[in-house]
């Protein structure tokens, strides 16, 4: 799981090249929509223009990434390509809308144009161009598990779309003359499109998106696959960006075992969870009296009624205190449950007391 990292160097280079690229492509396009009169073009060439200063945003967010945890900031400064993206997708709102306005102007003016077949070719150039970005941003976005790299790779691809909107924009021009203006809207819209995609990732993440199933499952089966663990449950991964993740999880151990015993086998997942999945995770014991014939049979019997009682509902942390008849336990149901916390509780309540003169202390959780 853990993926292979590029150097800070690497990354910064990267968007350079981008940055140029896109510099390029967006000067030659604007001249380009400039001189024909074209809606479409001069709305591509401001696509670039921005694609351009998202990169720099990017360079800017990737150094400032980079630097090592302090004081103020414990968890490191990774969060800063999410507030970066959050910048670059409101710069893309805001061309997006002023591009759509004359496009949709253009519609209702739009007069007869013929295209020189120089256009054509640096359209087509830019189409090359972008896909070799396409490329190369998604090759080092999976070498390194860059967020930044990977919606880079994307938005290239996404421009080839939208430079063949104009290339249809412009050759139809000359037989309908409101054909440019209609695909200058049809560029502007995709640009709205993807400036909204972009706030929506950005702060989905920055408000803590869930972490990926993968990373969640790889973590459980390393625990799983380990001597002396019996079940795990309440799994909790932080992301603080790019390779910053923090964990806990609660595992289940034979109560007999010594602390030292435990303490061994805790420390050991900690360092291998470290090595391969880059996730620094921190373990809760929860010990489990194997020896105790009426706890095993209740948990048992819980078990079966917390499956039948929610789909995909989990028993966890199940003990009957010693000395008396009272009996602990957490279920953890999913979100998509429709049932509400009190409903649940007083329903398992109800299934607890059916097994004998037994007290419930009971914990639901979402999950």
């Amino acid at each position: 799981m853990k993926r292979r990292k590029f150097g800070k160097n690497t990354g910064m280079l990267i968007c350079l090249v981008g940055v140029l690229c896109n510099l390029l492509l967006s000067a030659g396009k604007i001249v380009a929509g400039s001189l024909t009169g074209l809606f479409a073009i001069l709305a591509d060439g401001f696509n670039n223009l921005s694609d351009c200063g998202s990169g720099v945003v990017t360079l800017v967010s990737l150094c400032i990434a980079e630097k090592p945890a302090d004081r103020k900031h414990p968890y490191g400064h990774r969060r800063a390509e999410y507030i970066a993206a959050l910048i670059t997708g409101c710069f893309v709102i805001l061309l997006a809308a002023e591009l759509l306005r004359e496009s949709v102007g253009g519609i209702f003016r739009g007069t007869a144009t013929v295209v020189p077949w120089q256009i054509y070719l640096v359209l087509g150039l830019s189409i090359a161009v972008k896909l070799g970005m396409f490329a190369l941003y998604r090759v080092f976005a999976k070498k390194g598990g860059s967020d930044a790299l990977g919606a880079a790779a994307t938005d290239s691809l996404c421009d080839c779309l939208a430079t063949l909107a104009a290339i249809a924009g412009a050759g139809l021009s000359a037989l309908f003359p409101s054909a440019d203006g209609w695909a200058g809207t049809v560029v502007s819209l995709f640009i709205l499109w993807q400036g909204v995609k972009i706030l929506i990732d950005a702060s989905s993440k920055l408000l803590g998106q869930a972490p990926d199933p993968a990373l969640a499952e790889c973590i459980k089966q390393l625990f799983l696959a380990t001597d002396g663990i019996l079940g795990v449950h309440d799994l909790q991964i932080y992301g603080y960006g790019k390779g910053a993740f923090y964990a806990t999880i609660h595992a289940e151990m034979d109560a007999r075992l010594t602390m030292l015993d435990a303490h061994t086998v805790i420390d050991g997942l900690e360092r291998r969870v470290k090595k391969e999945t880059g996730v620094q995770l921190t373990v809760h014991l929860d010990p489990v009296d194997l020896s105790n014939r009426e706890e095993s049979s209740l948990r048992i019997k819980m078990t079966e009624a917390v499956h039948k009682l929610a789909d995909d509902a989990e028993l966890h942390d199940f003990r009957l205190l010693p000395g008396t008849n009272k009996v602990e336990f957490d279920v953890g149901v999913p979100y998509a449950c429709k049932r509400s916390d009190e409903e649940l509780e007083r329903a398992l309540t109800e299934i607890v007391t059916s097994f004998g003169d037994y007290q419930s202390i009971i914990r639901i959780e979402r999950e």
